[in-house]
């Protein structure tokens, strides 16, 4: 099964989803989205496979979402692709996209779902444990 999965090796959450997804035996491609962004297309196909708008795919903690002002409805999807270019901070972590779908793994263990042999065991850095 291939897995890969937007990363930002900064983000505890982007951090337990990898966890997740190597303790469940899968080594997926690693794409660091602040290194290397996705492309204007790539963007379209995740939003699209995910069911959310682009808009929907806007971090606003931690970004300059709010001094941008990224919550203008008015803003059409190529503005908010341009600024997800230009500030990478800005795109939702982490995405992963598997065979069985495509998420946000907000919170890390939505990651389960999409796994052919998950885990059913996992203690978060935080101490959490998730059982399945």
């Amino acid at each position: 099964m291939t897995v890969t999965i937007f990363h930002n090796p900064q983000c505890g959450t982007s951090r337990n989803t990898l966890a997740m997804i190597r303790a469940s035996g899968n080594e997926p491609v690693v794409i660091e989205y602040l290194k290397t962004p996705p492309t204007r297309e790539r963007l379209r196909e995740l939003a699209k496979a995910m069911g959310v708008s682009i808009h929907g795919m806007l971090r606003e903690k931690g970004t300059p979402y709010a001094e941008l002002g990224l919550n203008d409805p008015s803003l059409t999807d190529d503005q908010l692709i341009d600024a997800i270019q230009t500030h990478p901070i800005l795109l939702q972590r982490p995405i992963v996209e598997t065979p069985k779908g495509t998420r946000m793994c907000r919170p890390s263990e939505a990651v389960l779902d999409l796994l052919d042999n998950p885990v059913k065991s996992f203690t978060k850095e935080d101490g959490e444990v998730i059982s399945r």
